[in-house]
């Protein structure tokens, strides 16, 4: 697993320990950050169920000014942690050990607002119409802001709210399904 492409290209990312996570792989990284924007011109990122990071830290390499990573393992946390250590990456980043939920309405109070949005769960295990619909009603998500879901292939995939579109919408090998949505 490595960064893709930007400032730290070609750079290995520690993996989390064991069988917990699924890291989304090089080539569906580069297929995707092509849909969303191949680089950035600054902004900020949420990585929720973030694993190691590698969404967020690519994104970072390739042009956001900062990120917020959110899991709640702690072998993920401390995974972010030393991948965040080894980029350097310490002052434009914030790491927190929670429940997703917990973690949208703790950025709300805040009055945060991203660009973009990685939703990258264990599959089967959240609902994403009220993931959606939470980053919605909290209004998380900039005018022209981009949310990226990874999720089983076989799940039918559809956006609760009218004021979003389908930008992509594949099945990556047969083992990720992406929906990448955007503000409309």
């Amino acid at each position: 697993m490595r960064i893709v492409a930007g400032i730290h290209k070609g750079r290995q990312l520690k993996a989390v320990p064991g069988k917990s996570t699924r890291p989304t792989t090089d080539k569906v990284k580069e297929a995707i950050f092509q849909v969303m924007g191949p680089f950035f011109d600054g902004g900020t990122c949420l990585d929720l169920f973030a694993g190691s990071g590698s969404l967020g830290i690519e994104a970072i390499s390739r042009g956001m000014d900062n990120g917020i990573f959110i899991d709640k393992h702690p072998k993920a946390i401390q995974t972010i942690h030393e991948n965040i250590r080894n980029f350097k990456l310490e002052d434009v980043t914030e790491v927190y050990r929670t429940d997703a939920f917990r973690a949208l309405k703790a950025v709300d109070k805040r009055d945060l607002k991203f660009n973009l949005i990685f939703l990258d769960p264990p599959y089967g295990k959240v609902n994403y119409t009220n993931l959606l619909q939470d980053i919605e009603k909290n209004q998380l998500l900039t005018d022209d802001g981009i949310v990226y879901c990874e999720h089983d292939p076989k799940e039918l995939f559809e956006i609760p709210m009218d004021n979003y579109q389908i930008l992509k919408q594949g099945d990556y090998g047969g083992a990720i399904g992406v929906t990448i949505i955007k503000k409309s």
